[in-house]
């Protein structure tokens, strides 16, 4: 049974791999050519999805000590696609956002990335979907599970 559960564990993700190569080549060449790494590229996900936060908030978002975090922010700054404020009801605070050009970045992979599912998902038939679903909701339970006992 471990077995069988270890290979359709690894069959699952060769098949996440192959999407994602698939869909690789398809990326617009603006984003290809970014500059960002995969960290930075994680920190302006965060912040596309969740809008401004506290720097003290983002680095625990990333799972980071502070300082690998304002590393981070200040290269994402030197390249124009976060800022630095004041919060307003608390000068010594720092609050992180987009700017313009990560929102264009992080907000378009995403909504790339939200279109092509969307394709491929327009394809299944009706009874395809529901299982596709189910199996979705599944994975979702069982991060939520896993999220409340940590």
């Amino acid at each position: 049974m471990l077995q069988e559960r270890n290979a359709l564990v690894k069959q699952i993700l060769a098949l996440s791999d192959q999407i994602f190569n698939t869909l690789i080549p398809e990326l617009p060449q603006q984003w290809l050519s970014a500059d960002v790494t995969l960290v930075q590229l994680r920190l302006l996900f965060v912040l596309n999805s969740t809008g401004p936060k506290r720097m003290s908030d983002l680095a625990s978002a990333m799972d980071a000590v502070m300082s690998t975090t304002t590393g981070i922010v200040d290269n994402l700054v030197k390249k124009e696609m976060v800022a630095r404020e004041a919060d307003p009801q608390d000068r010594r605070v720092v609050v992180c956002r987009l700017t313009k050009k990560g929102e264009e970045l992080a907000g378009g992979l995403w909504r790339w990335g939200q279109s092509q599912v969307e394709g491929m998902l327009q394809t299944l038939t009706l009874d395809q979907l529901k299982l596709a679903v189910g199996s979705t909701q599944f994975l979702m339970d069982n991060i939520l599970k896993q999220n409340l006992a940590d």
